[in-house]
């Protein structure tokens, strides 16, 4: 580390100060709270990357505390100026966003942003660092290709976890080069960000094939592409609720962690990879038939108003919630040209607002431990975790009670050879049910009862025994 202090440190802020982008941040940060920003933001384009940056900066809400700071380059930073040095944040991104994050940080003696009609990048970056500090009068700390203008003029070329053909370029172009490179996984966070995990949900598109006891191949054969392109899109979806949620999610002591907040996967990345997935999976859905299409399409459509609006409304967001599940099973029956009886559709509707409601009352809980009277994103109070418990407690208790009478009903005795054994169903899920509320109260629950029922060993051993009891009916 050479500390010339009669230079001045310039550093960069998109992918360098910051593992995110500003223009994605921001663009989002609109999105989130008025999606007609989108068309606003069209309308500006037109007049100059700069322009959209200042629209954008004025129409988000961004908090400085929480964005994903690069360790290495603060390190850096704060030696630097404990060296007697001053230091310049100079970056493309807007002024006023610039001058947050600064003013956040109290580590930089200038600010320079772009202030709406000079995008300060590139070429244009460098001659104004060179008027300003004179040539070869700076140190140049960046991250991209961009950057190579301004490193050719610079005293001192500081690259920031660049590829190794960036790398090779810079040395060509700077006598005095340093390479800062952070350890960090390349495949995984990516794959993280798709929520595999939550692919067990779109197992409920074969529940058509397995009520109706059609486990013929082609059934199997388009249960399981069903399966694929829900998980297609359902992960394109997630991405996009990653999006929106950004700033709620690094308050938050473990959502913070996710990849597109925790900054591990490029919010640019993560644009492209949600169009992406929609668009392979609604493409395989043609295959499947137009009428499952739609449904996707449906789906889609539901999870973005979810995700955009309808999750800070009290009630609404539940029933929602499950919504959404209930639409897993009626895709599968699209698919499969298999009908869904009433009593499937009763059962899960109710069923599915249970564990809606044990989702809320589980991060309500969460919250209150953390003194957060009232969560970022949602409707609800502290204070309403009452009537969410027994929202949970009845919506599931009458979804066992469709269950023991579907256990009565004619349909039972023609599918079944001993409709008796599934009266144990009843009992097991009676008995799961009450015990999730109980976790959730406790504070032991995932966000997510599906995904605590998956990892949960008292969970897994009550499905084996209502696997066991279906078997049993079915068979004896």
């Amino acid at each position: 580390m050479n500390f010339d202090t009669r230079k001045i440190l310039v550093v960069d802020l998109d992918g360098t100060l910051l593992r995110t982008d500003m223009l994605y941040e921001n663009f989002w940060s609109a999105f989130g709270s008025d999606w007609r920003c989108l068309f606003s933001a069209i309308s500006a384009l037109p007049r100059g990357r700069a322009h959209l940056k200042r629209h954008l900066a004025c129409a988000a809400t961004v908090d400085a505390r929480f964005l994903p700071y690069n360790t290495k380059v603060l390190a850096y930073i704060k030696k630097w100026r404990r060296a007697g040095g001053r230091t310049a944040l100079v970056t493309a991104s807007d002024q006023q966003i610039a001058q947050g994050i600064a003013d956040h940080l109290g580590i930089f003696d200038e600010v320079h942003g772009s202030d709406g009609k000079r995008n300060l990048k590139g070429a244009t970056k460098a001659a104004f660092l060179e008027e300003r500090f004179g040539e070869t009068g700076f140190f140049y700390m960046g991250d991209t290709a961009a950057d190579f203008p301004v490193w050719e003029r610079a005293e001192k070329a500081i690259t920031v976890d660049v590829p190794r053909k960036v790398r090779t370029k810079v040395e060509a172009l700077c006598d005095t080069v340093e390479h800062l490179q952070s350890e960090k996984e390349i495949i995984r966070p990516y794959i993280k960000a798709l929520r595999p995990h939550q692919w067990l949900k779109n197992l409920l598109v074969v529940v058509p094939m397995l009520a109706a006891h059609q486990l013929d191949g082609p059934t199997i054969a388009s249960s399981i592409a069903a399966f694929v392109c829900f998980s297609l899109i359902a992960s394109g979806v997630y991405i996009l609720n990653d999006l929106l949620d950004l700033s709620a999610d690094r308050a938050h002591p473990r959502k913070r962690n996710r990849p597109f907040a925790a900054g591990t996967v490029p919010i640019a990345h993560g644009t492209l990879m949600a169009g992406a997935l929609v668009g392979f999976g609604s493409f395989l859905a043609i295959f499947i038939g137009l009428k499952f299409l739609a449904v996707m399409i449906g789906y889609y459509l539901l999870t973005t108003a979810y995700s955009l609006h309808l999750k800070r409304l009290i009630v609404v967001d539940i029933c929602m919630l499950a919504a959404l599940y209930t639409i897993r099973i009626f895709a599968g029956s699209v698919a499969t040209s298999i009908g869904i009886s009433i009593w499937l559709l009763a059962f899960s509707v109710f069923f599915f607002l249970s564990l809606a409601a044990i989702k809320r009352q589980a991060e309500l809980i969460d919250s209150a431990a953390r003194g957060d009277l009232k969560p970022s994103g949602r409707g609800y109070h502290v204070d309403d975790l009452p009537i969410i418990s027994m929202i949970a407690i009845a919506a599931g208790y009458v979804s066992v009670l469709v269950m023991t009478l579907y256990v009565n009903s004619p349909a039972v005795v023609r599918l079944y050879a001993c409709p008796e054994a599934l009266w144990g169903v009843c009992a097991i899920l009676l008995y799961w049910i009450t015990r999730a509320v109980m976790m959730a109260h406790r504070g032991l629950m995932h966000d997510d009862p599906v995904v605590y029922a998956a990892k949960d060993g008292t969970s897994q051993i009550c499905a084996a025994i209502i696997l066991a009891f279906t078997l049993g009916g079915a068979l004896l």
